[in-house]
């Protein structure tokens, strides 16, 4: 049982039109801007569209990227047959980019808060992020809220899903990943187009990991990677390892920017609890030995921005993996569990997912 909306071809093609309309109507010349390059970025993807059966067959393929895509045609069938995935045309075709990143998204939060910035979009809801297709595009954007007093912090982004209005594509962006990162992220992209909650980016990204990580376990496991489970549920621990360091100095920071100090006083101990942080992390990761998934992430400012999107992405997956453990394992019923709590309105929602 499948709980997505199947939009028809022609729907679909009608949304770059809609977008390119919108950013005509609308007043706000940032705003024009901004629908234009994105209608314009998901229309070059559409147009570089090629079939990856096609590609397998071309014999001036390497013999590495041949491995690959006959992978990723595996993972295709596996997301449709054992995860119940809505696969459709999703990632049978293949777009080569001439960037690292498909695009940059910038996240923002007050100087003295965590609780992020959103912006609302026509389809997609509100969102606590702004997607760019041109990584320039995403700092000039970001140096503009920085001038107006906010944290920011911009992350480039290998792989996105559309949702439904399009088939997605296999990008370049994300061939340099091993197949079961490749598996990760197909799953969870796949997941977002079971169930979607429009301004809801906590309850969307929370369920997608968590139908990521189940579904890559099961992979492994079908795939004969039995003895490298064990490895992944460790990944798995040391990333909770990370996102509950980080999440309870989300708080130990609120409790800094509600007291009834100076501003100038409120700085000092941000960038202390900072620093802290930064520390605290380090005897965690010493305990692991070499690893370094985080690296690049701490060498960043831990800002305001920075640090919600820690909670945005993972703090509800705890809360998922119990339905999931009380649906016994079908992913069928606990799909449905879930899409029960997403027609529920916001308040309700709120109330069952015991959020304030």
């Amino acid at each position: 049982m499948n709980f997505y909306v199947w939009y028809s071809k022609p729907k679909k093609l009608l949304l770059v039109s809609f977008l390119l309309l919108l950013s005509i109507l609308l007043v706000s010349c940032e705003t024009v801007s901004y629908y234009s390059q994105a209608a314009r970025g998901q229309l070059a993807i559409n147009l570089g569209r090629e079939n990856i059966q096609l590609l397998i067959q071309d014999e001036n393929l390497s013999h590495e990227l041949r491995s690959k895509f006959i992978e990723i045609d595996k993972i295709r069938d596996f997301s449709e047959t054992q995860l119940g995935l809505p696969l459709g045309e999703n990632y049978s075709t293949y777009v080569e980019l001439d960037r690292e990143y498909v695009v940059w998204n910038v996240f923002a939060a007050p100087e003295f808060s965590t609780e992020p910035f959103n912006w609302c979009y026509p389809l997609a809801g509100c969102v606590s992020y702004r997607g760019y297709f041109s990584e320039k595009s995403a700092m000039r954007y970001a140096e503009k809220l920085k001038e107006n007093g906010l944290d920011v912090y911009v992350g480039g982004v290998a792989a996105y899903s559309t949702l439904g209005w399009f088939e997605d594509s296999l990008l370049s962006s994300v061939l340099s990943r091993s197949i079961n990162q490749i598996a990760s992220l197909i799953f969870h992209e796949l997941a977002h187009q079971i169930i979607y909650v429009p301004g809801d980016t906590e309850f969307n990204e929370s369920f997608a990991t968590t139908v990521e990580r189940e579904g890559l376990r099961r992979w492994m496991r079908a795939t004969g990677q039995r003895n490298d489970v064990n490895q992944e549920e460790e990944n798995i621990s040391r990333h909770r390892q990370f996102v509950e360091l980080v999440i309870a100095y989300q708080e130990r920071f609120d409790n800094i920017y509600k007291k009834d100090i100076a501003d100038h006083i409120k700085r000092e101990e941000k960038t202390k609890l900072q620093s802290s942080l930064r520390h605290d992390f380090s005897l965690i990761e010493n305990s692991w030995g070499e690893y370094g998934l985080y690296g690049t992430w701490f060498s960043a400012g831990l800002n305001n921005a920075q640090l919600s999107t820690v909670a945005s992405y993972n703090s509800l997956v705890p809360f998922f993996n119990e339905i999931l453990n009380e649906s016994g394992d079908d992913l069928s019923v606990f799909y449905a569990k879930v899409a029960e709590l997403a027609e529920l309105d916001e308040v309700e929602r709120d109330r069952r997912l015991e959020r304030n």
